[in-house]
Formats: structure tokens, C-alpha cells, sequence
């Protein structure tokens, strides 16, 4: 039987993570199902940059790159991701983008396994993914073997140097088994770096529990550290003296402010820093960061998959026969996401947006709803299967002005 209203208000008033919801700034009347392309404006991110945009810079000058302590603020950022994701303190570093990282860390990667030719990763990988291995692997004269998920076990040879997968797949919401994965790799000499966009604050993730050998990120979606946020890089610790990084700048210097001609590496993860900090976007992402203090990611995860689960019951009753479901059936193999497939996926997501339900759409045909348990309720989940129901009623899709596509990140 479909949950109803009062089911949806009886589940919120007993949610333990409803205090959550007061820490993000929404617009009135929106229900944002997107977070897991960029997530809400924390209440306290405008408060803080306005302070180091007005103070700290205003007034400090270059004296608050020691007095502000934003020098430090790659590792600062990284220990509180490392919190999210099963690291340690010393493990995650905050700086430039995921591409960037995945560049960084690849070639780290490759760089303790010299004698192998092959890098593993799988079709529909998130294309920035494919696009550093392709351009990396042409560089190095390496193969880049891309196989089915089913295929990756036994594509993962004695010539396989590394292995590269995103950990929640961005179209599908499916999530591999990082753990066996690893393991697998790890058996054939290979090593394992995984891409965290789509699980980092979403679902429970444990790197060392799973022994894995690096990770990247990005930082403006389920962590809400705003539009084109800093990403981050995992180097587990066994790795930190001899990996070698490609983009030897002078912040990942052993002394930086020694500006001797020659590069030396930094000690531990500090040596996958490149340039200068981006201080603004090191700020508005701590803050996002310190939207998850008193908050369990088992707890996250539990309210997560509910939510999804409302949603597609809600959707399965809304759709009738155009219903398609696109992400795992099951719970536990799903990412915090709900992706539905249909013919006219780019006008219906449009039609939503215009009813104050934001989803996104997928190339060819996914529409795609992200659940942040943050700041979503029941009673909005409710709301944005009701508002789903109307718009099939009515058929607004086929209208003229949602077939014209426009850009979506």
C-alpha cells in the first residue's frame, strides 16, 4: 500500500536527523530533488565568506595566509572528509578538482607499479573519468581496458597496474562492491582508486575498511561546499613515500617558501598539492563540511534508502505503465538516487522543474532524482510524488517548450 500524508508527517516528526534541515537555506515552495549534482547553501557559508572576504582579506591582507591559518586549510578540509570516509586525518587533502585529482592520483598510482601496462575501468564511467584515463594511458603508451562490471574480476590480470571505478555510478545509482573490488585488484598487484563523487556523504563509506589504495571526490555535492567546490584526494598511508605525483607546483614542495630551483617532495599527502590553496572555496567548503557534525552516516544511509524507497513507490503509482525504473531494485545496491528512464525523460524532468520539483536529466533518457537527508523530509518526498502525478495527468512534457534542451551539470 503507498505511504500516505499522514504516514510521511508521522515519519518526520520521529526522524533523528530532522534537526539537520535548519542548517540549509531552500527556496520556499521548491522541493530539491538534485543534491547529488550540487547540494543546498548551508545557512552559515554566506556568514563565513562574507568574514573573509571583509576581515580576513579586507583587513588581513596577505598576513591572514598565517593569521587565518588558510596555508593550512588543504589539510584542515581534507581531516573533516577523511571523517566522512573511512580515513585518517593525515590521508585526505582538499585542493583543485576531481579531474585534476584523478590525473594526480592515476599517475601516482602507475608510478608505483612501473612494469604494468593496463589501467582497468568500466563503459558509462563518468565521461571526466574516461577522458584523464584516455589522456593519461595515451601519454604513458599504456592500454586503457574498459570492461562490462560483470567482466571487471576477470579483466584484473597480472598486467593490470590500476584499477579506477566511481564507487555510486552517477546515471544509475548502482554501487559496486568496493571492498571485493579492491580485494581482487590487490590479488593480481594491482591497485584500486575510486571515485567518491556520488557516495562521499551520502552513504557510509570506509577506505581503510576496505583497504582501499587511493580515492578522489568532489566537494559540491552531497557536501555541499557549493558550485565547482574544491575536490579532494585519498593516499592511503602505506603509499605516501613513494608515490609520485605528476603536477610537482610548489605548495606540494618539502619547503615551499625556500624557493629553491629543484622540486622535492612534501612529506605523507601533502606532496599531492599543487598550487596555492583556493581559500574562498576551501571556506565555503568546510562550512558545508560542518553540516554533518552530530550526524551518524548509518543513520544518513537508513533515512536515504526510505526516502528513496517513498519516492519510487509514489512514482510507480503516479507513471502506471510508463514507470522504468533505471537504478537497482534493491535498497542496499543503490546510491542515495532514484533513476527512472523514459522516452521523454529530458521534457518530463523540465516539466517537473517548472512544478517546483528539481530533478536532472541523463543523456538518452534518465530522469534522475538525488535524495540529502539533510535537508529533505518525508512530507517533501510526498509532496514530489504528488506533483509527479499531476504532471503525467496533464502530459505537460509533450508541450513544445520542454523539448528544447539546455545545459545541465
Amino acid at each position: 500500500m503507498t505511504p500516505t500524508l499522514a504516514d510521511c508527517r508521522a515519519w518526520d516528526a520521529e526522524d533523528s536527523l530532522a534537526f539537520t534541515r535548519a542548517r540549509f537555506r531552500l527556496p520556499e515552495g521548491m522541493i530539491y530533488l538534485d543534491g547529488n549534482s550540487l547540494g543546498a547553501l548551508p545557512m552559515a557559508t554566506a556568514g563565513r565568506l562574507a568574514d573573509l572576504v571583509e576581515r580576513e582579506w579586507g583587513q588581513g591582507l596577505i598576513g591572514s595566509w598565517n593569521d587565518a591559518a588558510w596555508m593550512a586549510m588543504p589539510a584542515r578540509v581534507g581531516a573533516r572528509i577523511a571523517g566522512l570516509i573511512g580515513a585518517e586525518a593525515d590521508e585526505v587533502i582538499a585542493a583543485d578538482s576531481t579531474s585534476v585529482n584523478l590525473y594526480k592520483l592515476a599517475a601516482a598510482a602507475l608510478s608505483l607499479r612501473p612494469e604494468r601496462r593496463v589501467v582497468v575501468s568500466e563503459p558509462g564511467n563518468f565521461p571526466t573519468d574516461l577522458y584523464v584515463l584516455q589522456g593519461l594511458c595515451a601519454a604513458l603508451g599504456l592500454e586503457l581496458c574498459v570492461k562490462a562490471p560483470e567482466a571487471l574480476e576477470n579483466a584484473l590480470t597480472d598486467e593490470v597496474a590500476l584499477l579506477v571505478l566511481t564507487h555510486v555510478h552517477y546515471k544509475s545509482g548502482r554501487v559496486h562492491d568496493m571492498a571485493g573490488l579492491t580485494a581482487t585488484a590487490q590479488a593480481s598487484g594491482a591497485l584500486a582508486l575510486w571515485d567518491l563523487s556520488h557516495s562521499a556523504g551520502a552513504l557510509p563509506v570506509d577506505l581503510n575498511g576496505c583497504n582501499a589504495d587511493f580515492a578522489v571526490g568532489c566537494g559540491y555535492k552531497y557536501l555541499n561546499g557549493g558550485p565547482g567546490a574544491p575536490g579532494y584526494m585519498m593516499a592511503a598511508r602505506r603509499h605516501h613515500a613513494a608515490m609520485r605525483q605528476p603536477l610537482t607546483g610548489w605548495i606540494g614542495h618539502a619547503a615551499p617558501f625556500a624557493f629553491g630551483d629543484d622540486y622535492a617532495p612534501a612529506d605523507g599527502v601533502t606532496r599531492l598539492l599543487t598550487g596555492t590553496p583556493a581559500v574562498i572555496g576551501l571556506a565555503a567548503l568546510e562550512e558545508g563540511l560542518k553540516s554533518f557534525e552530530g550526524v551518524s552516516m548509518a543513520a544518513v544511509r537508513e533515512k536515504s534508502i526510505r526516502l528513496g524507497e517513498l519516492f519510487i513507490a509514489l512514482a510507480r503509482e503516479a507513471m502506471g505503465e510508463a514507470f522504468d525504473l533505471a537504478c537497482p531494485a534493491d535498497a542496499q545496491a543503490r546510491g542515495s538516487q532514484v533513476s527512472l528512464r523514459h522516452p521523454h525523460g529530458y521534457a518530463l524532468v523540465q516539466a517537473l522543474i517548472e512544478a517546483g520539483v528539481v530533478g536532472d536529466f541523463r543523456a538518452p533518457d534518465i530522469a534522475r532524482f538525488g535524495f540529502t537527508p539533510l535537508y529533505l523530509s518525508f512530507a517533501d518526498v510526498f509532496e514530489a510524488g504528488r506533483r509527479l502525478k499531476a504532471v503525467m495527468d496533464e502530459e505537460r512534457w509533450t508541450a513544445p517548450r520542454f523539448s528544447e534542451r539546455r545545459a545541465v551539470t
